[in-house]
């Protein structure tokens, strides 16, 4: 398997399109928003296909869990077939849920979240960190009593004997279903943030406005909420919006950049050229089959 990770924008679409024109290969999104449907826009969709984008209505919960056995299904009908699966995304956690031999815990019913969320609100933060301590002592050691979401969730899972804690570290191991190599697209910080710019421009002139106002006219969940940018482009001007969306852009991408040095085994590729030449790199490393260094060329925090 071949596995792509960095930053939004990056060009981790366009690498992956690159060596899927090169050799038989499934491209699979391992991207939390882009599993929506309804803002192909706003979640920056590939054009060419690609498993586990847009197969969740706006209205749906979706959780890592959902999220790893639909990739798990899709990775393994590509090698059925003979195919190489190449698992794209930057969200961090679903492309470790989509490598990872782990199995995640399942969402919680809505009734159970519901349950967890009034105590919460009921008896306060220190409380229902409190009965988590009782419940669970390591996961309540890694979770703030202010973190209202993380507690419910930790304790959603007592009820079911799971905890929060260890499948959380054990997903960041370097145990996977499938022998996979991990490659990171590293973008200088001044060019990431002039590609950012572009794409958003590009992301209104296509018309993104329009998109989240019909997204938001109907039913739409908690999580698909969290699309970034989303809240911001609905109550802000287009300045604002722009100008607020790119903020939160670059915040992001630093985050990811601290998630490629979280991945076990990940090699870092300098991808501030066109993504052929960074499709033929990977290409000619992974058919030399040479040891693979932690890092290629620049360091993924240069």
């Amino acid at each position: 398997m071949l596995a792509l990770f960095g930053p939004t924008a990056s060009g981790k679409s366009s690498v992956a399109e690159e060596l899927a024109s090169r050799f038989p290969a499934e491209l699979i999104s391992a991207d939390s928003m882009q599993a929506y449907r309804g803002l192909p826009i706003l979640t920056n969709q590939p054009a060419v296909p690609t498993r586990l984008v847009a197969v969740w209505e706006l209205d749906h919960e979706g959780s890592v869990a959902e999220y790893q056995q639909l990739a798990h299904v899709a990775i393994d009908e590509a090698l059925s077939s003979g195919k190489t699966p190449i698992v794209v995304g930057g969200t961090g956690l679903y492309l470790r849920a989509a490598l990872s031999a782990l199995a995640l815990p399942p969402a919680p019913g809505r009734g159970e979240r519901e349950h967890w969320q009034r105590v919460y609100d009921s008896v306060g933060g220190e409380r229902a960190h409190e009965l988590l301590a009782e419940r669970d002592p390591a996961a309540a050691a890694s979770v703030h009593p202010n973190d209202r979401r993380r507690v419910v969730r930790a304790l959603e899972l007592t009820d079911a004997g799971r905890s929060l804690k260890a499948p959380a570290d054990r997903l960041w191991s370097a145990d996977t279903r499938y022998p996979t190599a991990i490659f990171g697209l590293d973008v200088p910080r001044d060019e990431l943030g002039r590609r950012i710019a572009t794409r958003t421009q590009a992301m209104f002139e296509a018309g993104v406005r329009q998109e989240v106002a019909k997204a938001l006219a109907g039913p739409i969940s908690a999580t698909a909420r969290k699309a970034m940018g989303l809240e911001q482009i609905a109550r802000l001007g287009e300045q604002e919006a722009v100008e607020a969306l790119n903020l939160r852009t670059r915040r992001y991408a630093a985050y990811q950049r601290k998630w490629m040095r979280r991945i076990p085994g990940l090699v870092s590729v300098a991808a501030d050229r066109p993504a052929g030449e960074v499709a033929d790199e990977i290409l000619e490393m992974v058919r030399a089959r040479e040891h693979l260094p932690a890092r290629r060329g620049r360091t993924a925090n240069a």
